[in-house]
C-alpha cells in the first residue's frame, strides 16, 4: 500500500502561482508500484484528467497540452515527494487536484487507468 498526502492548494487570481506537494509513504520495499507519480485534476461535471506525470526513476516528464509551459512537475526522491509548480494560472485550471502513483506499461502515461494509488485531493480555485 502507498499513502499519498497532498498539500498546497488554495485560491488565487488569474495569472498567479501555486505549488502543490505530494508526500508518498509506504511500508512496502517494492518501489515499482510508484515508478510514476503524477497529478490529475477534476472539475465539477468533468472527468478526472491527467495534468502532469513523471517517471521517478528516469526523470522523464509528461504534460497535458493545456498546461505545458505553465506547469512543472519535479521530485525529491530522498523525501518521497513530488511537486507541481503552477504558474500563469487560469480560471480553467480550477478543480480538485489529486496526486497519484502507479506503473505505466503503455504509451499514455497521463491516463488515470495506470494509477492505483490516489491522495485525498486538494482544491485549487482560480478567479478571473
Amino acid at each position: 500500500q502507498v499513502q499519498l498526502v497532498e498539500s498546497g492548494g488554495g485560491s488565487v487570481q488569474a495569472g498567479g502561482s501555486l505549488r502543490l506537494s505530494c508526500v508518498a509513504s509506504t511500508d512496502s520495499p517494492d518501489t515499482h508500484s510508484r515508478d510514476y507519480m503524477g497529478w490529475f485534476r477534476q472539475s465539477p461535471g468533468k472527468e478526472r484528467e491527467g495534468v502532469a506525470t513523471m517517471n521517478t526513476v528516469r526523470g522523464a516528464t509528461y504534460y497535458a497540452a493545456s498546461v505545458r509551459g505553465r506547469f512543472t512537475i519535479s521530485r525529491d526522491n530522498a523525501a518521497n515527494t513530488v511537486f507541481l509548480q503552477m504558474n500563469s494560472l487560469k480560471p480553467a485550471d480550477t478543480g480538485v487536484y489529486y496526486c497519484a502513483a502507479g506503473t505505466v506499461y503503455g504509451s499514455s502515461p497521463l491516463h488515470k487507468a495506470w494509477y492505483n494509488y490516489w491522495g485525498q485531493g486538494t482544491q485549487v480555485t482560480v478567479s478571473s
